[in-house]
């Protein structure tokens, strides 16, 4: 079976991805970068309007990434497999460069990190892959699945796996993931159902390419955009909570609101 150096963060949707690979034996290490608190403290000076947001918003988002991932402790991983915990200062140093070029692996993924140097893009044959909470070129950058709740397109909310390169989220892609979108769902829930699509997804090209199949990418076409942590604000959430009452979902597949669906890169239909 080919071998992943998996280098992913630390929030329950982080380490469900590490738990599956572990479950089918797929990691040859891994390393977790401890990543900032999961129900943050709303800002100083918001309107009572947008501190309830806020702490719905974050609330809604633990609530529902507990339902959907079992808690994992980090120590399970340090159990099966030579395991490193990094901060942020760390995530490029010398000593986590060396720890992931000592396993040897097949393929490296990133999930949830900060960018990793230029020095990790040569290892692995260049087999080197990201997985991205968007659909890239359209959503790149960050918060990629709450933009398309608030444009009102939930059905463009998915995953994109494509190669890690000097361009953020910008790689070849090798494939793209959406979930099946259902009454009642969430943002939360329309996210999480795409993380696990995505991993299922990504377990099965791991199994093929272990059988010869080639990982072919597609460039990345299209125009669309970079969103930065600037772009997304408490003041956002209105739209998802006051106007809609994060019932976009249910709007959507009643024809309340309509969006065409995106043209994405499948790696099960061209192989």
């Amino acid at each position: 079976m080919k071998k992943v150096v998996l280098l992913c963060g630390s929030h329950p949707r982080h380490l469900y991805v590490a738990n599956e690979l572990l479950n089918q034996n797929m990691l040859a290490g891994m390393v977790m970068e401890i990543r900032e608190s999961f129900e943050p403290i709303p800002p100083a000076a918001l309107s009572e309007q947008d501190k309830e947001n806020f702490i719905l918003h974050f609330n809604r988002r633990a609530e529902s990434e507990n339902r959907f991932f079992k808690k994992t402790d980090p120590a399970i991983f340090k159990e099966h497999i030579p395991f490193l915990e990094v901060n942020l200062e760390e995530l490029n140093s010398d000593k986590t460069y060396e720890f992931v070029k000592s396993l040897k692996a097949d393929l490296m993924i990133s999930y949830g990190i900060h960018k990793l140097d230029d020095k990790f893009l040569s290892l692995h044959q260049r087999n080197n892959f990201n997985i991205h909470g968007g659909l890239s070129p359209w959503f790149k950058g960050n918060t990629t699945l709450f933009w398309p709740f608030y444009m009102l397109r939930p059905n463009w909310a998915g995953i994109t796996i494509h190669r890690l390169t000097q361009k953020l989220d910008g790689g070849e892609i090798l494939h793209q993931s959406l979930p099946e979108l259902q009454f009642g769902d969430t943002m939360h829930d329309v996210a999480n159902k795409a993380v696990i699509q995505a991993t299922d997804d990504l377990m099965r090209i791991i199994q093929m390419h272990d059988n010869g199949k080639e990982l072919i990418c597609h460039e990345q076409k299209g125009n669309g955009k970079l969103f930065l942590s600037d772009d997304w604000s408490p003041q956002t959430l209105r739209v998802i909570y006051n106007l809609f009452n994060d019932r976009i979902v249910d709007m959507f597949l009643k024809g309340e609101i309509t969006s065409n669906p995106p043209k994405i890169v499948n790696f099960f239909s061209e192989n």
